[in-house]
């Protein structure tokens, strides 16, 4: 029987018709492979991943194969995005294995759990050097029947190696280098360098194709620029976005970006849309727009007005086709539609002069459509020019030439809003959600957007009434109203980091409250006793066969990576100098790693800004507390907390002993001192050090 039919995740719902047997991860699949001694298959996708379909209609669908499946093996189907803790061992294990790894990852365990072999893609018949997967499953089979002993000795090579893996990049945690030396401008210098040798100075970016968005190398390099006035951090920032929004990887008709380019120069995007590349990519852009108000020159208003826009019609993308009536939001959109790749996004010419008329000679030579197509005889729509390159080119106003493409594009829009549309994977994620719920807030920070701060309150208030359990745990996933599986450290570390973005919206100390409850809960149940680092699973989480602790900062930041923010930010706020103990002992033993290799420790290395470059903290108290608070807000200053409160509060170290009055006093300080109050946010302005 196939018990997929049960489950909610729309991955797994894909495979429910199987002939194959499947279970979801659940203790009965160990129970029936014990009671049978039978090995276990764990095949591993996600509902937008193109070669998870491949296989799926190629082997998971034959008769015969299943039926050989069925007899000799207990098959479980897991959907990544639902149990990461699940995907990280079993693709550490492959990734051990055969140099690499992937999606579709089948990995082939003992009863108890303990892999013993795993790979990726195989076809049903042998072809680009691989086994086919009945092959595949035969030798699995005699090796586990005739050589068991081999493949038990197998399992445990693997398993020794994976829970090794977790040291690789610790320090040495006792250290007598003193902590100056240790988290010095140099540092951040050092990684700047290495950053720097990645750059795509031609196209945006780093390093070559496929091409990924990079936003938090990105988000690094903007806080460089801001500490040490180095033009080419910057630069390379807003030349990176205005490439990214520029291409084919960013939907120029419906707003939103594609999980990454197949190309260097961004052209041919891989179809997929993610929740999480949007909200980090909306983060950066309003962060980018923060700092350019306070700056002069970089093409300053051309570039805000490109920022603003991108943010709006991405959030409009959310709003529209990824927000759930509750005000959740949906995980993923799928890159195939009809079975084909792209096939929503992309256009024909004449297609295009049909819908136009005598606009469509414009608009094509603006995208690029032409006759022969510019990817597989079709037409990506993409920005060979900006809008003000093109117009100085054709001696055009650049305000009518933008009015004139914004109606094609709509044209455009309506006659593709018929087309059978990818398949949405609409299951609510914890992680992902709370990312898109800091997405807001900082858009609202940034554009001064009213509806854009209800949607991200909106969001948090869901998150946390929805996916809290009884016992102040949280679930991982929602669907239908139905929570399930315990959340992960990246859960609680994104849902702490969306509460204290939040705060800094309305300033309500409930959320504080949430905060110290929550980051409590994180201490309690995740913090590994023998190192200052957090396993990526809950203490008392029984179904997997070993804890691990997530380190790279990979497609979304890590949960430790997020977790050192959230203490640095959350101690002040608190009153808490444990916390920032906590987040320096994280550092110490991660601050080598992050030196030699940030392009995989990304969100580590914006940590360490935080103890190069003390923090700011702001308190703003009195009648015009709000009115001020709104302002210092959208200031962009990535080492800082703000707190405002229309009078004292004991309770909170940086509102305490505050005298409020008629005068609305701005106190700032820093590293231990503190500036005599200001009443205005211009001199607060140049106390902060921002022209």
């Amino acid at each position: 029987m196939n018990r997929l039919q049960y489950e909610s995740s729309p991955y797994l719902l894909q495979h429910a018709h199987n002939p194959v047997h499947w279970y979801a991860w659940k203790p009965e699949a160990f129970a029936q492979a014990r009671r049978e001694n039978k090995p276990i298959l764990v095949s591993i996708g996600y509902s937008t991943c193109h070669w998870c379909h491949v296989m799926e209609r190629e082997s998971f669908e034959n008769e015969d194969i299943a039926a050989f499946m069925n007899e000799h093996f207990i098959n479980i189907k897991v959907d990544r995005e639902e149990r990461p803790d699940v995907d990280s061992i079993y693709m550490e294990a492959c990734q051990v294995i055969s140099g690499s790894g992937g999606w579709p990852l089948n990995c082939f365990l003992l009863p108890d759990g303990r892999p013993f072999f795993a790979g990726t893609y195989y076809p049903p018949k042998p072809a680009y050097n691989r086994p086919s997967w009945m092959q595949v499953l035969q030798n699995i089979l005699q090796s586990y029947r005739d050589r068991h002993e081999v493949v038990v000795e197998q399992a445990e090579r693997l398993m020794a190696i994976i829970k090794s893996s977790d040291s690789v990049f610790l320090g040495d945690q006792v250290t007598t280098q003193k902590e100056a030396l240790l988290f010095s401008p140099v540092l951040l210098q050092n990684i700047y360098h290495q950053l720097q040798n990645r750059f795509d100075r031609e196209n945006g970016g780093f390093g070559s194709a496929p091409k990924f968005p990079g936003s938090m190398a990105l988000s690094y390099l903007l806080q460089y620029y801001h500490h040490t006035k180095e033009e080419e951090a910057l630069r390379h920032v807003l030349f990176s976005l205005d490439r990214m929004i520029q291409g084919g990887i960013y939907d120029q008709l419906g707003g939103g970006f594609a999980r990454y380019a197949t190309d260097k120069a961004w052209l041919v995007p891989h179809f997929e849309k993610m929740l999480y590349d949007n909200a980090l990519l909306v983060s950066l852009l309003s962060d980018a727009y923060c700092l350019l108000q306070t700056i002069e020159g970089f093409e300053r208003e051309t570039r805000l007005e490109l920022y603003r826009e991108t943010i709006e019609e991405t959030l409009g993308f959310i709003e529209r086709e990824m927000t759930t009536p509750e005000g959740g939001f949906y995980a993923a959109l799928d890159a195939d539609s009809e079975g084909v790749e792209g096939k929503f996004y992309v256009w024909q010419r004449a297609e295009v002069e049909t819908i136009l008329g005598e606009a469509a000679d414009q608009f094509c030579d603006f995208y690029d459509v032409s006759a022969d197509g510019n990817w597989e005889h079709t037409n990506i729509l993409w920005r060979a020019h900006s809008f003000a390159e093109y117009a100085k080119a054709h001696s055009l106003p650049v305000a009518a030439l933008k009015t004139r493409l914004q109606a094609s594009r709509a044209q455009l829009f309506a006659v593709r809003a018929q087309r059978i549309r990818p398949g949405l994977d609409d299951k609510i994620l914890l992680d992902w959600n709370a990312l898109m719920c800091t997405a807001y807030a900082k858009a609202a920070l940034a554009l001064g957007r009213a509806d854009y701060q209800a949607a991200a309150e909106r969001n948090l208030a869901f998150l946390l009434k929805k996916f809290r359990q009884p016992d102040g745990s949280f679930h991982h996933t929602y669907k239908a109203g139905q929570t399930q599986y315990s959340a992960f450290l990246d859960d609680y570390a994104n849902l702490i980091a969306a509460v204290l973005q939040v705060y800094q919206l309305n300033f309500n100390p409930q959320l504080l409250e949430e905060v110290h409850q929550l980051t409590e809960f994180v201490l309690a149940r995740f913090q590994d006793t023998q190192s200052p680092l957090f396993f990526f699973t809950d203490a008392n989480q029984q179904d997997i066969p070993l804890r691990r602790k997530e380190l790279y900062d990979n497609a979304t930041p890590s949960g430790n990576s997020t977790m050192i923010q959230n203490l640095l930010q959350a101690g002040l706020l608190l009153g808490q100098p444990d916390y920032k103990e906590k987040a320096v002992r994280m550092l110490k033993a991660m601050r080598d790693a992050v030196e030699r290799y940030p392009s995989s420790f990304a969100r580590w290395a914006s940590g360490l800004t935080a103890l190069v470059y003390p923090v700011h903290e702001i308190a703003i108290v009195g009648e015009k507390s709000s009115e001020l608070a709104k302002e210092l807000t959208r200031l962009y200053l990535p080492n800082k907390v703000i707190m405002s409160a229309a009078e004292a509060n004991e309770r909170y170290p940086l509102l305490a002993g505050r005298n409020a009055n008629s005068v609305t006093n701005i106190y700032i300080c820093r590293d231990y001192t503190c500036q005599m109050p200001v009443q205005s946010v211009e001199d607060a302005r140049k106390i902060l050090d921002i022209d």
